[in-house]
């Protein structure tokens, strides 16, 4: 079948070479100069251009009903929301410069055909026009790169006190999940205690880590309630990408790096939203680490805070049944 589909197109593009052939042909007997450029040849090109444009406005209204819901996911964070809406704001503006622009384009090509016995005006310098297409662009950007600062300064600020710490530690090729316990304090860990019973290289001597818990497999955030992430890598960089929450922080070795948000939808609020009964959070490896990257994810659960408080209950500290160092001095 697609033999016959490129033996058809073949035909058609010989048949209008052939065509074309004639007409060239059919002027020379008629003592016409087939390349020479009339004044009905260019108020013919005027007028298809005009067609072109509206045609063309056409297809971008169409491509805006048909994508405008396939852009990006639903936003399941706060920031996420604001970065949504300064997007569409973006966009919008460049829509706007995009329709005006063509359409002068187009339209003079429209208008100002060349015409037998017609010469341009040569115009060397306007100033109110220097003034407009370079002030009016100038005050968009100001705008536009003034409200992309604030919120910039809005998302990488440091958390709330109080915001509930959750370590990220990625390698080769998964992602794992370290809760800090009671006290909301993650316990000192150092890559020289890595082995196969401490992955994560957690230090003993830290009592504040004892109350700490891994999840291998999934990071389940309670809803409305701001979370702090630190970051870290065993290997090679990483990137720790949650693209629903409209973030993104590299894991690098040797270093902790930061990001916090406030999920605002649960899971099955974004099921609802999405109309699909499978939908999941997921985090990503955005950095080509290797010939698994593809596979390196790790599952996320939004819910109540009760559904939470259940789920971190089923999980055992790393440490568990042992005393911590202080306790073990006192005694």
């Amino acid at each position: 079948m697609h033999y016959l589909i490129y033996f058809l197109l073949i035909l058609a593009a010989a048949a209008i070479w052939q065509l074309v052939r004639v007409v060239e042909l059919s002027s020379k007997l008629k003592g016409i100069d087939p390349n020479k450029v009339t004044e009905s040849d260019n108020r013919l090109q005027g007028r298809i251009m005009l067609v072109f444009y509206f045609a063309l406005m056409a297809f971008f209204v169409w491509q805006i009903m048909e994508y405008k819901d396939r852009l990006l996911p639903v936003s399941g964070s706060v920031h996420g929301a604001k970065i949504d809406w300064l997007m569409d704001i973006n966009l919008i503006i460049v829509s706007i410069v995009f329709v005006v622009t063509n359409f002068l384009l187009f339209y003079m090509g429209f208008k100002y055909y060349g015409r037998d016995g017609q010469r341009a005006t040569f115009v060397a310098h306007n100033n109110k026009l220097e003034m407009i297409w370079t002030g009016v662009p100038a005050v968009v950007l100001f705008v536009i790169i003034f409200l992309g600062i604030r919120l910039w300064n809005d998302t990488m600020s440091l958390p709330p006190k109080g915001t509930r710490m959750i370590e990220i530690y990625a390698q080769q090729f998964n992602f794992k999940a370290r809760y800090s316990g009671k006290d909301n304090v993650l316990g000192k860990s150092n890559y020289l205690l890595i082995n196969d019973n401490n992955e994560l290289g957690l230090d003993s001597t830290d009592a504040t880590g004892y109350d700490d818990f891994i999840s291998p497999d999934t990071i389940f955030l309670p809803v409305d309630e701001e979370v702090d992430f630190e970051m870290r890598s065993r290997d090679v960089i990483h990137s720790a990408y949650f693209p629903h929450f409209r973030a993104q922080m590299n894991v690098v070795p040797g270093m902790q790096t930061y990001f916090h948000f406030n999920p605002r939808y649960t899971t099955e609020k974004m099921r609802e939203l999405t109309g699909n009964k499978d939908f999941d959070y997921i985090l990503l490896c955005n950095k080509i680490c290797g010939v698994s990257h593809f596979n390196m994810q790790l599952k996320i659960v939004v819910g109540t805070r009760a559904e939470f408080d259940v789920w971190t209950k089923r999980h055992v500290p790393f440490y568990s049944g042992k005393t911590p160092p202080s306790a073990t001095a006192q005694n």
